[in-house]
């Protein structure tokens, strides 16, 4: 496999891996301005810090990963129990516990600047005003690559309504986030929970998302009829995992059809097939999440089997599978 360097921080953290050599397969993959070495990321929510998982996961290896959601002052998170396991999936409320951004600038940030892969770190906010100051801190702070806006936020300030369900506040949100991220792309993580996810795609596009993640969580719930209580310390959470997959792999098509801007396939990713399917729809990279609670080391499993699939394959680039999916059989 070709070794990759960081080269050098350009505008917009971009990222300049090494030339792979002749006859190699490169996993390399370009979301905007940000080159990885490879498409397999370690979702938000589902790996920490990146710091926890470091002494079981050579991070080098992956594509990158997402940090668990910042905002401008620490949160504690939801009550316990935070996580219950379902049929082809898992439930979780962990209520977005983070330790704030400004410890995570000073605490987590320098550590993970030894490690020489992309660190996007997540944003959310209960109003515009939120995602502009944890940008705004993040963006006087060196060894990120790039934001990733959780959108899936009630706006406390217009009734609780979430940011991403609306085209005209996602348009607000974005815009404001693009006016305070100068220096690194932007990317937007867009609800599922929309009648016309292409509607909403748009509007973080023109508003300047640099790249898409399709899709956040699906809200429900799991109970103990005999003591009528949830199995969670909120009345309901999101679910993920592979139960998940079919619904979001749809999103992702719909989401590609309907704008330019690069689209990353987040849903139910356990195996290589799963990576290809997203691929095949038109995602330009993806984000394993769920597989990461069974499995810690499932986004470095992943980039080896999907090295020894194209290579068996004598596929070469991920372009050649980008994009196969044909809509009409026949």
């Amino acid at each position: 496999m070709p070794a990759y360097f960081v080269l050098r921080w350009a505008p917009r953290g971009i990222l300049f891996p090494e030339v792979s050599s002749a006859g190699a397969v490169d996993l390399s993959v370009k979301i905007g301005a940000l080159r990885l070495r490879n498409p397999i990321l370690a979702a938000s929510g589902t790996f920490g810090y990146g710091l926890e998982f470091a002494h079981l996961v050579d991070l080098n290896r992956l594509g990158g990963f997402v940090t668990k959601g910042l905002s401008r002052e620490p949160i504690e998170g939801a009550p316990a129990p935070r996580l219950y396991p379902t049929p082809s999936g898992m439930l979780n409320a962990v209520g977005l516990q983070n330790v704030g951004v400004r410890a995570f600038v000073a605490e987590k940030l320098p550590v993970l600047r030894n490690f020489a892969t992309a660190v996007i770190a997540n944003v959310f906010g209960y109003t515009l005003e939120d995602y502009v100051e944890v940008i705004r801190v993040l963006e006087d702070a060196e060894g990120l690559a790039g934001y990733e806006l959780n959108i899936s936020c009630p706006n406390v300030k217009k009734g609780g309504l979430q940011f991403g369900n609306d085209p005209t506040q996602v348009s607000e949100v974005v815009g404001a986030a693009r006016k305070a991220a100068v220096n690194r792309p932007l990317w937007v993580k867009l609800s599922p929970l929309v009648t016309d996810i292409g509607l909403i795609a748009r509007a973080a596009e023109a508003a300047g998302a640099d790249a898409l993640t399709v899709a956040n969580t699906y809200p429900a719930m799991a109970i103990d009829f005999r003591s009528g209580k949830s199995r969670l310390g909120n009345p309901s959470g999101g679910l993920s995992g592979p139960a998940i997959k079919p619904i979001t792999l749809r999103l992702v098509w719909e989401t590609r059809k309907a704008v330019k801007t690069p689209v990353i396939g987040l849903g139910g990713i356990e195996t290589v097939e799963d990576v290809l399917d997203y691929l095949a729809v038109g995602a330009s990279a993806v984000q394993v999440g769920t597989a990461s609670f069974t499995d810690p080391r499932a986004s470095e499993r992943l980039t080896d089997a999907l090295t020894n699939v194209l290579e068996r394959s004598k596929t070469f680039t991920l372009n050649e599978i980008r994009g196969k999916f044909i809509a009409e059989n026949g």
